[in-house]
């Protein structure tokens, strides 16, 4: 059914200018939902309504929410991008990609503006006339380079006004931990001299360091002063082991952040790898949110943009595994930000930078993996799904016990509908079954009537758990429990018409009032109560909405993976088939005797075949000649 906008929208639709711009979609209350700038403003909001957004569900979802649009006029794109991402941070907008952790990173702070520099760490860069040296992913990662760091570079870390006129220095002197300046131990040229080896060595290029140190302590050994050759080589070990955690990876590459993606289903994770200097200084994960239905490069894209907005440094180059469309755009947004020097976006296709976008996606690959174990390890988390899903449902009693069922077909072939078990908000495999449709022609397929034949088998089984009574099985388990015990809220995948057959087979067995039950519409990700045409929506940024996605993504895939096995099952036995004197029974046994594999049969000896029942030596050569 077409998308017809309302008049008001209609109006605002012909009237919008064709010059660079920001736009504003609100809902009935007014609320800011959405966000975006474009290059031409009519052009670009228009899209939103023609039949090119068909095809994305988060636009089909925005777009029936939208009730009003302003806009901005700016000079220029870059002009637009900054206004965009100042608006974005203000209001939050619920439709627009988003940092799930948005991280200030910390930072090694030398105020090299002060005649006798100390050290800090900050999670700010201004320009102050300090040196900073980073990002570094973890505070920890920081306290320990400045604690090794000070064992070769004896810095300041107290609050005395340096005169070099104190009469005693402090604990730290005495034990090698600062050089006193205070007490006139070193001047201020001397101590300035350290700190700038130290900031040699943050940057990589501690070689004419480590060069002298060494001469230095050659010196001092062969001069007999054992206790400052010592001394030297203590120096020497802190400083290798600050150049040897920073891996090098290149000698081309200065200060560079390679960007890779993973995403499965709607949940997406960047990672970032921090590279400055030509060293490998460190890598993070950032979890996003509104990605669904988007592109991967407009999810790169929009990351790159909430990203460096709060970035306190910005790279020479970024480093992306594919091209976005907005990259000279960006390019002259980070170059602004950088104070006029040039920043630019690269896509490389071999060398080094290639193989370190490589380990980005490997890593973000792995982190998104790690996420999803933390969350179904997190029962802080799980909890507050399921409250807030017996909130958003009116349920009577907490979901600990969710069914789910969806089905599969391929032109009503080898239909399978299955069923997953989330209990306390995980997935419990052991309790997940697949039925086998027998009922629907394979000429046609009938979701509905597919879906009847399961849910009645299922409730039969209750049924019968229930009259049987407990079978408790030699390892003590009681092998009908699964069935046994109805769910707290069952879940059927595809909407109102798929509810209204659950109802009606709850109705059959006396259960509607027992079994809580909900249609998910696959379109909108909408929720349908039985005989409420209004949907539920949940809160895009809700854990309930979570776990209904893992819940319905969890049987989705149950049901393809064995509607995929029951059609290859199906392709084996059609090809002994059309092998002269094989009937269902010799069928049967063959596919038993070689676990199932049309291949295994196919190599299989004549002797081998004839080891199984019902097949002579005559039927195994024509098996043999007939396969091939």
């Amino acid at each position: 059914m077409t998308f017809i906008p309302s008049d008001h929208i209609q109006t605002i639709l012909k009237n919008l200018p064709l010059k660079p711009g920001v736009y504003l979609m609100k809902d009935k209350d007014g609320t800011i939902i959405y966000v975006g700038k474009a290059k031409r403003l009519r052009n670009r909001v228009r899209s939103y309504f023609n039949s090119s957004a068909e095809g994305n569900q988060k636009t089909l979802r925005l777009r029936e929410n939208i009730v009003d649009i302003d806009y901005i006029v700016e000079q220029n794109e870059v002009k637009a991008l900054i206004l965009e991402e100042t608006l974005i941070k203000r209001y939050k907008p619920l439709y627009n990609i988003s940092l799930k952790d948005d991280k200030r990173y910390p930072y090694i702070k030398i105020n090299w503006q002060d005649d006798f520099p100390k050290i800090e760490v900050t999670r700010r860069v201004v320009k102050d006339g300090s040196r900073y040296f980073g990002p570094y992913v973890a505070m920890w990662a920081v306290q320990d380079t400045l604690q090794t760091l000070r064992k070769a570079f004896p810095y300041l870390t107290c609050d005395r006004d340096i005169t070099g006129q104190d009469e005693r220095a402090c604990l730290f002197y005495d034990i090698k931990l600062c050089n006193a300046p205070c007490i006139g131990a070193v001047n201020r040229e001397q101590y300035r001299a350290m700190i700038e080896e130290l900031m040699s060595v943050l940057n990589g290029h501690s070689e004419e360091v480590v060069a002298r140190l060494d001469v230095e302590m050659n010196q001092a050994a062969e001069g007999l002063d054992f206790e400052r050759a010592a001394s030297l080589r203590d120096q020497l070990k802190a400083i290798e082991f600050i150049t040897q955690r920073h891996k090098a990876v290149g000698n081309n590459l200065t200060d560079h952040d390679i960007i890779a993606l993973a995403r499965d289903k709607n949940d997406a994770v960047v990672q970032i790898l921090f590279v400055r200097n030509g060293k490998l200084i460190g890598s993070d994960s950032h979890v996003l949110e509104g990605t669904e239905d988007e592109t991967d490069a407009e999810v790169l894209q929009e990351f790159i943009k909430r990203f460096y907005d709060e970035a306190p440094e910005i790279p020479r180059d970024v480093i992306l595994p594919q091209e976005v469309e907005e990259a000279r755009i960006i390019q002259q947004w980070l170059k602004d930000k950088r104070s006029g020097s040039k920043t630019t976006i690269t896509v490389p296709q071999r060398g080094n930078k290639r193989d370190l976008v490589k380990v980005a996606q490997d890593n973000a690959g792995e982190a998104l993996r790690m996420m999803r174990a933390q969350w179904e390890a997190d029962t802080v988390k799980q909890e507050q799904a399921l409250s807030e899903l017996r909130e958003a449902l009116d349920l009577p009693t907490i979901p600990n016990r969710i069914e789910c069922y969806d089905i599969s077909t391929t032109q009503g072939t080898a239909i399978v509908a299955s069923r997953v078990m989330f209990v306390q908000g995980t997935p419990k495999k052991s309790e997940y079954r697949k039925f086998n449709i027998r009922t629907v022609s394979h000429a046609g397929s009938d979701d509905y009537q597919s879906m009847r034949e399961a849910l009645t088998r299922r409730f039969n089984r209750y049924l019968q758990a229930v009259e049987a009574g407990p079978q408790v099985a030699p390892g003590g388990e009681d092998r009908d429990e699964t069935w046994r015990l109805l769910p707290d809220l069952m879940i059927i995948d595809g909407g109102k018409g798929q509810l209204g057959i659950a109802i009606e087979v709850l109705k059959e067995f006396g259960l509607f009032d027992q079994v809580p039950t909900v249609g998910l519409a696959k379109r909108f990700e909408e929720i349908y109560k039985p005989f409420d045409p209004r949907p539920i929506i949940l809160d895009r940024r809700s854990e309930a909405l979570f776990l209904v996605q893992r819940i319905r993504d969890e049987a989705h895939r149950f049901a393809i993976t064995s509607h995929r096995a029951r059609r290859q099952k199906i392709g084996m036995a059609s090809k002994l088939e059309t092998v002269p004197g094989v009937g269902p029974a010799k069928r049967k046994a063959l596919l038993k005797a070689f676990d199932n594999s049309i291949d295994a049969i196919r190599k299989a000896s004549v002797d081998e075949l004839t080891a199984v029942r019902g097949i002579n030596r005559d039927l195994a050569e024509t098996i043999k000649a007939e396969l091939g």
